[in-house]
Protein backbone atom coordinates (compact mmCIF):
# COMPACT_ATOMS: atom_id res chain seq x y z
CA UNK A 1 0.00 0.00 0.00
CA UNK A 2 0.91 3.60 -0.66
CA UNK A 3 1.85 6.78 1.34
CA UNK A 4 0.04 8.58 -0.53
CA UNK A 5 -3.06 9.79 0.86
CA UNK A 6 -5.17 10.94 -1.61
CA UNK A 7 -8.36 9.58 -1.43
CA UNK A 8 -9.56 7.89 -4.77
CA UNK A 9 -11.89 6.03 -6.31
CA UNK A 10 -12.02 2.80 -8.22
CA UNK A 11 -14.81 0.91 -10.24
CA UNK A 12 -14.55 -2.63 -9.30
CA UNK A 13 -16.54 -5.96 -10.33
CA UNK A 14 -16.38 -8.36 -7.44
CA UNK A 15 -19.05 -11.45 -8.08
CA UNK A 16 -20.85 -9.93 -11.37
CA UNK A 17 -21.39 -6.72 -9.47
CA UNK A 18 -19.97 -3.18 -10.05
CA UNK A 19 -18.59 -1.65 -7.30
CA UNK A 20 -17.11 1.93 -6.13
CA UNK A 21 -13.77 1.67 -3.79
CA UNK A 22 -12.88 4.43 -2.33
CA UNK A 23 -9.59 4.40 0.12
CA UNK A 24 -5.77 5.70 -0.10
CA UNK A 25 -3.86 3.12 -1.68
CA UNK A 26 -3.05 2.93 -5.59
CA UNK A 27 -5.83 1.54 -7.93
CA UNK A 28 -3.35 -1.34 -8.68
CA UNK A 29 -3.20 -2.53 -5.01
CA UNK A 30 -7.47 -1.83 -4.52
CA UNK A 31 -8.03 -3.76 -8.13
CA UNK A 32 -5.61 -6.59 -6.72
CA UNK A 33 -7.81 -6.80 -3.68
CA UNK A 34 -10.92 -6.71 -5.64
CA UNK A 35 -9.76 -9.25 -7.96
CA UNK A 36 -8.60 -11.60 -4.66
CA UNK A 37 -11.86 -11.15 -3.04
CA UNK A 38 -13.24 -11.88 -6.33
CA UNK A 39 -11.68 -15.12 -7.18
CA UNK A 40 -12.39 -16.70 -3.18
CA UNK A 41 -16.34 -15.89 -4.20
CA UNK A 42 -15.88 -17.63 -7.33
CA UNK A 43 -13.92 -20.60 -5.24
CA UNK A 44 -16.62 -21.49 -2.74
CA UNK A 45 -19.17 -20.69 -5.50
CA UNK A 46 -18.11 -23.27 -7.87
CA UNK A 47 -17.77 -25.72 -4.78
CA UNK A 48 -21.21 -24.81 -3.47
CA UNK A 49 -23.01 -24.16 -6.52
CA UNK A 50 -26.75 -24.31 -4.54
CA UNK A 51 -25.56 -22.15 -1.54
CA UNK A 52 -26.88 -18.21 -1.97
CA UNK A 53 -24.91 -15.64 -2.70
CA UNK A 54 -24.73 -14.08 1.15
CA UNK A 55 -23.94 -17.27 2.24
CA UNK A 56 -21.12 -17.26 -0.19
CA UNK A 57 -19.67 -13.90 0.88
CA UNK A 58 -20.29 -15.48 4.30
CA UNK A 59 -17.75 -18.22 4.14
CA UNK A 60 -15.09 -16.10 2.23
CA UNK A 61 -15.25 -13.99 5.05
CA UNK A 62 -14.83 -16.64 7.55
CA UNK A 63 -12.22 -18.45 5.41
CA UNK A 64 -10.21 -14.61 5.13
CA UNK A 65 -10.57 -13.90 8.87
CA UNK A 66 -9.17 -17.15 9.80
CA UNK A 67 -5.81 -16.88 7.29
CA UNK A 68 -5.74 -13.60 9.15
CA UNK A 69 -5.68 -14.75 12.34
CA UNK A 70 -3.08 -17.53 11.63
CA UNK A 71 -0.88 -14.83 9.89
CA UNK A 72 -0.92 -12.69 12.97
CA UNK A 73 -0.58 -15.77 15.58
CA UNK A 74 2.55 -16.40 13.01
CA UNK A 75 3.78 -13.18 13.60
CA UNK A 76 3.66 -12.64 17.24
CA UNK A 77 5.81 -16.22 17.20
CA UNK A 78 8.45 -14.44 14.97
CA UNK A 79 8.41 -11.67 17.10
CA UNK A 80 8.97 -13.50 20.15
CA UNK A 81 11.65 -15.53 18.49
CA UNK A 82 13.80 -12.16 17.50
CA UNK A 83 13.09 -11.23 20.99
CA UNK A 84 14.60 -14.23 22.33
CA UNK A 85 17.64 -13.70 19.99
CA UNK A 86 18.23 -10.48 20.71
Amino acid sequence: MSGDQEVRSVRVQIFGEDHIIKGQASEEYIRDLASLVDSRLQEVQKLNPRLPRHRVAILVAINLANELEKLSAEHKELLALLEEAN
